[in-house]
């Protein structure tokens, strides 16, 4: 299983970014998929999943109305599409999907938010 992030960067307060995650080696369409998040010095926190078919999505509070996870089965691909963000959406963002009982990770991609 391999899972790639792309699309981080710096923007400013108040604007957007789409991160893309590609995956494969397993049946992406069976897969939940999910992003998180790590600040500097903090935990790394769940901000999103997505249930296979698209039919269940969660965000966490800090995100919710702001940042929208999609997915496209036909290209293994996951978005997160990140609006109106905040200095504290400062993180390095991971995808993650659980297959088989393990857990796989990207390398994570930078998203910095700053003036």
């Amino acid at each position: 299983v391999q899972v790639v992030e792309s699309g981080g960067g710096l923007v400013q307060p108040g604007g957007s970014l789409r991160l893309s995650c590609v995956a494969s080696g397993f049946t992406f369409s069976s897969g939940v998929m999910r992003w998180y998040r790590q600040a500097p010095g903090k935990e790394r926190e769940l901000v999103t999943f997505m249930s296979s078919t698209g039919g269940s999505i969660w965000y966490a509070d800090s995100v919710k109305g702001r940042f929208t996870i999609s997915r496209d089965n036909a290209n293994n691909t996951v978005y997160l599409q990140m609006n109106s963000l905040k200095p504290e959406d400062t993180a390095v963002y991971y995808c993650n999907v659980v297959w088989r009982l393990r857990p796989y990770w990207g390398q994570g991609t930078q998203v910095t938010v700053s003036s």
